[in-house]
This record gives C-alpha cells, sequence and structure tokens, in this order.
C-alpha cells in the first residue's frame, strides 16, 4: 500500500495551538467571578483580568508542553473498486502528547458522507500512533484526498496543538468485479471446460459434431436410432455450441440508472453484473464491447476477444458516468444498430417509471430485434415492493399502498409488452441480478439465435 506525500517541515499556518473546552470553560467561569469579586471588593477588580491571562498563559504552556510532530505517515492504495472498502493507514510519532490524538480527513463525498472522515488512533508499543479506517467509494470515478487534520492535547487538558496537512493523492474508483474472482464463478468455469457443464452446453448447440456413447442423464431425444440399430448400441448426437458470437452490454446512464439502490447507483450494480457475464462470455470464446448512452451515444468500446483483455472492458464501462437527464432510446438504439455489422446478442439495462416514458423504448427495441436478439434487464424495485405489500395504518400509508401497487402493474404491462415482441427480459434483484443474466446469456447459447 503506497505512502501518500505529507508535506514537511510545518510552518505556522498548519500547525497553530488552539483551547480545549476544559480552557474555554474556564475563561468563560473567569468573567461572572470577576463581577462577583468587583462586586464585593473594588479594589481587587484586577485579579479577574489577571487570571484570564493567567489562564491563556497555561493554554499556551500545556500546548507547548504536548510537544511538535515529528514524523507523520499516511498510507492508501491508488485504486479502489465502488463499494469495496479500501484502507487508509495513519502513523503518527509526536513527542510528548499524554492523551489521545485526534485525526480528521477531508476528501471527495463519494468516499464518505459529507467528505469527512475520522479515524481513531491507539498507541503501539514503539510510542508511535497508529490509526487505520475503511472508506467506502460510492461512486465511480477520480475522488481526491483533499486534507488531513491532526490534533493533539497537552497533559493538564488546557490547549492542545493541531497540525493541517493538504494531501496530493487521488482515488480511482472503478467498477466492482469482485464476483469475476469469486470461487463460486472460478469453479463454474472450471466445470465449463471440464465437466458436466461442458457436456451440457456441448450438447445442446445446434451444430452436429459427432456421435457420443449414450450415457444415463442424457436427453433421450437425442439418441441416433439408425446408428444405434446398425451398431447394436445406443449412440447420441453431440452438438457445437456457437462460438465468436458479438454480445453487446449497453448501459443507460440517464437519471433513473443514476439512483441509489441499496446505497449504490443502478449503474454500478448494472455493469458489475455485465463485467461478471463478460467474463463467462470471453471464457466461452464469444467477443464482447459495452456500449453507453443517455442523452447522446456516449461510445461503443471495441470488441474484447480474449480474457487477457478483460481489463480493456472495465476501463470503458469506467469510462460511463452519471447523467441527470432521460435517454434518448431512439437515438441510442440508432446508432448502436449502425455500429453493427452482424447478428448480435444486445443486452440492455435500463429502468423506467411509466408506460408513457417507456413507449419509446419498447418501438426503438422492437426496431433493433429486426436484426439482433436482444435481452432486456431490469433491477427489481424492492422500496416499491416494500410500499405495495405494506400494512395501509393510516389514509397517507393507504395512499402509498395504492399509488405503489398501481406503479407495479404499470411495470408489469411494460415487460410483458416486451415479452410479446420476442425480447428476452431478465428481472430480479440487484443482488441475483448477474446470476440471472449468465443464465440467461447460456440459454440464449443454447438456442443457437445467434449464428
Amino acid at each position: 500500500m503506497p505512502r501518500l506525500r505529507v508535506p514537511w517541515p510545518v510552518s505556522w499556518p498548519t500547525l497553530a495551538v488552539y483551547p480545549t473546552a476544559r480552557a474555554v470553560l474556564l475563561l468563560a467561569l473567569t468573567a461572572p467571578a470577576g463581577l462577583l469579586l468587583a462586586s464585593l471588593a473594588p479594589q481587587a477588580w484586577i485579579v479577574a483580568p489577571a487570571a484570564g491571562a493567567a489562564l491563556l498563559a497555561l493554554v499556551l504552556l500545556d500546548a507547548l508542553i504536548a510537544g511538535p510532530l515529528r514524523d507523520l505517515h499516511l498510507a492508501m492504495a491508488e485504486d479502489a473498486e465502488v463499494g469495496q472498502p479500501v484502507r487508509l493507514a495513519l502513523t503518527a510519532a509526536l513527542s510528548g502528547a499524554r492523551a489521545t490524538p485526534m485525526a480528521a480527513l477531508a476528501c471527495d463525498p463519494r468516499l464518505a458522507d459529507g467528505g469527512r472522515a475520522t479515524l481513531p488512533l491507539a498507541l503501539d508499543d514503539q510510542g508511535r500512533w497508529h490509526g487505520d479506517m475503511a472508506l467506502l467509494p460510492t461512486r465511480r470515478g477520480t475522488a481526491r484526498l483533499e486534507t488531513l487534520w491532526l490534533r493533539w492535547t497537552g497533559p493538564v487538558g488546557l490547549g492542545h496543538r493541531q497540525v493541517r496537512r493538504p494531501l496530493a493523492h487521488t482515488l480511482r474508483v472503478w467498477p466492482d468485479i469482485t464476483p469475476v474472482r469469486s470461487p463460486a464463478l472460478q469453479i463454474f468455469l472450471r466445470d465449463a471446460a471440464f465437466g458436466l457443464v461442458a457436456r451440457r452446453i456441448r450438447g445442446e448447440g445446434t451444430e452436429f459434431e459427432a456421435l457420443a456413447d449414450y450415457e444415463p442423464g442424457m436427453d433421450r431425444r437425442r439418441i441416433d436410432w439408425k446408428s444405434s440399430a446398425r451398431h447394436g448400441r445406443l449412440y447420441a448426437k453431440e452438438y457445437e455450441t456457437e462460438r465468436n458470437n458479438q454480445i453487446v452490454f449497453a448501459f443507460d446512464c440517464g437519471q433513473a440508472m443514476a439512483e441509489p439502490l441499496a446505497g449504490l447507483p443502478r449503474l454500478d450494480r448494472a455493469i458489475t453484473a455485465a463485467l461478471t457475464t463478460a467474463w463467462v462470455a470471453l471464457k466461452a470464446q464469444d467477443r464482447v464491447a459495452v456500449y453507453g448512452f443517455a442523452a447522446r451515444p456516449l461510445g461503443l468500446s471495441p470488441f474484447v476477444t480474449a480474457p487477457r483483455d478483460f481489463a480493456r472492458l472495465q476501463r470503458s464501462a469506467a469510462g460511463f458516468d452519471y447523467h441527470g437527464e432521460e435517454p434518448n432510446f431512439t437515438f441510442a438504439m440508432a446508432t448502436l444498430a449502425t455500429r453493427l455489422q452482424r447478428r448480435s446478442l444486445v443486452v440492455v439495462f435500463s429502468d423506467f417509471t411509466d408506460p408513457t416514458s417507456a413507449e419509446l423504448m419498447i418501438e426503438s427495441l422492437g426496431r433493433l430485434m429486426e436484426r439482433h436478439r436482444v435481452l432486456f434487464v431490469v433491477m427489481a424495485d424492492a422500496e416499491l415492493t416494500a410500499l405495495a405489500t405494506g400494512a395501509p395504518d393510516d389514509l397517507d400509508a393507504m395512499a402509498r399502498t395504492v399509488t405503489a401497487t398501481a406503479l407495479q402493474r404499470q411495470r408489469m404491462l411494460v415487460l410483458q409488452r416486451l415479452r410479446q415482441m420476442g425480447v428476452r427480459v431478465v428481472e430480479a434483484a440487484y443482488d441475483q441480478i448477474g446470476t440471472r443474466l449468465i443464465d440467461a446469456y447460456l440459454g440464449v447459447k443454447r438456442e443457437g439465435s445467434l449464428g
């Protein structure tokens, strides 16, 4: 984990002395005490200002006894994935601090709520203060670490020192590809290459490859009765699954997809599911590209043909920023259709709020279906479901339930229209959408409808 550059040495604008809350309280008490003393003994009025000055001197002396900052190191990675914690470690060497120091960090709001994070510090055996914390990126892009503050208090607790350091560090937040590295997916891909899944995919393709001995568990409809009768033993036909197909993952980067779902934007949930499926597709020797659009097309990446180039897909998907406008499906799908020179599987990630806003989407996907195979992926709205199924305890709750039920019904009508057009719809919760999409992709390959 690399260390961040922290400016050194400390100059006056970055090192300051402040009174603690205890000192401020004592200083505030000197005023009424002075008034009381002046009313009882007017000739002793000088005692109150003298006490205040003495208290200020104690604050300064206490801060000086706290000692200077000898060394400071801040370590953090340069890359992170959205929705995955990234560790940050702070080490400080202080000369005379008695109380536990406090550290605070000003950063990009996508790393911490409000753009501010605090680090708890603890003393180690070597007399150095250590602290670490996890920042959770909630959006992709380049996040900056702006400023670091470190404050430590003197032995009396009246004054403390504070160091302010500007930081020159940027954190690149990439799409989350944790599912690609998961053991479950690796086991699945291993079986797909060498085990039972390979036989299932190979046996349910469209291009005849060879005859093989029939084994229990095979589909009986694939038995070649003529060859079996000729050789006196059962033979089954094996088909080769199509390869070198073109898969395009199209992302709606508009307003609806920028809304958070369980803490992360829907767009980031979609990119994670798409990259997971893209990894499976590359392992199956298909060609994969990503495409983004909002009010206008945002670009189509070159087709990637090998797993070793998977990072290019990740970088291309990371470039799709969040947009606050409504997507232009007509422009986006027409542009994509002109860029595709052969029949492809187009996986569209989007969302909609009502049938009116979805009308142009349905029309555009219908035109795309004339030449290509289309998968439409939408994440189930758990909040809408909770409102629709909630108990109507009062009139406001009843109104929300009725409205949510109507929106759910409209949503089902739109998805039903897409299914009637021939679009394969994948709808699931955000944490299941990746698995469902992989199943849908493998189902399309078994059908052999891309050749």
